[in-house]
């Protein structure tokens, strides 16, 4: 295990509160463990971003650099943009 390091922090009223709840459900046991699962949180999804920008974000770019006429127009992006939406949506729904 890890040893701990202590640090203070100042929270607004509504996550104070937040964090108190948290513990008050008995989904937390401490302050520290509720923080500690909101930055493990805030990690996974910084990592998430940064995958999606080494894998879907960089190969467009440069793809698109390497033959600028393969670019869709904005009108295209928005038509595969709302048909993804619908999709989204409908399998949200169960439909």
């Amino acid at each position: 295990m890890r040893p701990n390091r202590s640090i203070t922090i100042s929270l607004s009223e509504d996550m104070a509160e937040l964090v108190e709840k948290k513990i008050a459900s008995g989904e937390f046991a401490t302050e520290s463990e509720v923080v500690e699962e909101g930055l493990r949180y805030l990690a996974d999804h910084d990592a998430e971003i940064e995958e999606w920008l080494r894998k879907e974000v960089v190969p467009t770019l440069r793809a698109y650099d390497a033959d600028p006429s393969s670019a869709k127009t904005a009108d295209e992006t928005r038509r595969e943009l709302e048909e993804y939406m619908r999709t989204r949506d409908r399998k949200s729904i169960g439909a």
